[in-house]
């Protein structure tokens, strides 16, 4: 934090209007001051750490990767009578050669098991040995086959899909903004890929088909957000000359105020119905396919809300800020601090000006009128 924000900035114990506490009339009415730049340093370490953690569990886990993509042979059965679990079911492929098979226990007696792509004269003796598992006739066992070279198509589809989503988003940013925003949206969304990647190598939770499509919805979603914020930032961009006593970095600050409610709106009511998704397709219906798409959704829409304010935005102001036009009214209002003298408590003070909040926005610096001189 520069000494010219130490010195405009209102008091961190007070930070709302006027020098007071926060309060939700004041979310309501988007007339906050919450000092996000002034902290962005603690957001960098936060993301920073997140996407390390990320990173280890990927390269050193990876990914539980379905069927679709590894190829295999799939089973898929519900137990009659009882709870399934993944020991049990091991046991029960042990005799036919299958204890290493990879089980997933869905709910309470759902079960899936994944081996290697198996030919169809050695596939009767599983599905025998897992209806008998679990009391059902043997018809009731879904066999699955997907061939490797399939499953490999669909990775580079995905591949490529991903590869095209981000050339749109450069080409579709810089030509409503500039390179700069379009770079930042481009991290924010890497941001929230490797997280929510992250979230599914720890979890362990299966990448099929629907996580896909998921993912691309929920990147969607994070571009959505973003470019409200670029957008009123842009808006407030047009009037910075100066004139209000701000640098690029504050001005920054006061566009996400005047954006906040909009978007802490727009997560929650985008998470709500992800929710009961989730909660219906883990422990309602059972179903499987719905609860990896919510899953996904779910952990990108917090990583997509959370970058578009903390990630996105704090690189456009670190960036802009380089600019010369930007620096020069850095350097003039640091100077104009620098030549008033006293203390930075006295910030007020110096330079004959005044921080005056106004509604939804940083202190600004208005220049006092200056006295005339008696002969």
């Amino acid at each position: 934090m520069s000494e010219l924000e130490r010195t405009v900035a209102v008091d961190p114990a007070q930070p709302g209007p006027g020098g007071r506490r926060h309060r939700f009339s004041d979310l309501y009415h988007e007339t906050t001051n919450y000092q996000f730049m002034d902290r962005s340093w603690r957001w960098a370490v936060l993301s920073g750490t997140a996407i390390v953690v990320s990173l280890l569990f990927l390269v050193l886990g990876g990914l539980n990767l379905g069927i679709e993509f590894e190829g295999g042979t799939q089973w898929s059965f519900t137990r009659a009578g009882g709870t399934a679990t993944s020991g049990e079911v091991r046991d029960a492929l042990a005799p036919v050669g299958q204890g290493g098979a990879k089980v997933l226990v869905l709910g309470r007696a759902g079960v899936r098991v994944q081996t290697e792509e198996i030919p169809a004269q050695e596939r009767a003796a599983i599905t025998e040995a897992l209806a008998a598992y679990a009391g059902v006739p043997a018809a009731d066992v879904s066999v699955t086959n997907v061939g490797p070279t399939w499953g490999a198509r669909v990775s580079e589809k995905a591949l490529q899909a991903l590869i095209v989503f981000f050339l749109a988003i450069a080409a579709y940013i810089s030509l409503r903004f500039e390179w700069r925003m379009a770079v930042a949206a481009i991290i924010a969304v890497l941001h929230d890929i490797v997280i929510t990647a992250g979230v599914y190598a720890i979890t362990g939770l299966e990448v099929t088909p629907a996580t896909l499509v998921a993912f691309l919805t929920i990147l969607g979603f994070s571009l959505y957000d973003t470019v409200v914020v670029f957008d009123k930032v842009k808006e407030n961009e047009a009037a910075l000359v100066g004139a209000r006593g701000e640098t690029y970095s504050q001005m920054v600050n006061r566009s996400l105020n005047q954006v906040l409610m909009r978007s802490l709106s727009t997560s929650f009511v985008a998470v709500l119905p992800v929710v009961s998704l989730l909660v219906v397709g883990r422990f309602g219906l059972g179903a499987v396919g719905l609860q990896d798409f919510a899953f996904a959704l779910f952990a990108g829409l917090i990583t997509g809300a959370y970058s578009s304010i903390f990630v996105a935005t704090p690189i456009v102001a670190w960036l802009k800020e380089r600019e010369p036009h930007y620096r020069a009214i850095r350097e003039r209002l640091a100077g104009q601090l620098a030549r008033g003298g006293g203390d930075a408590a006295s910030g007020r003070d110096r330079v004959a000006a005044t921080v005056e909040p106004t509604a939804g926005s940083a202190p600004v610096i208005q220049p006092r009128p200056r006295r005339r001189r008696r002969h």
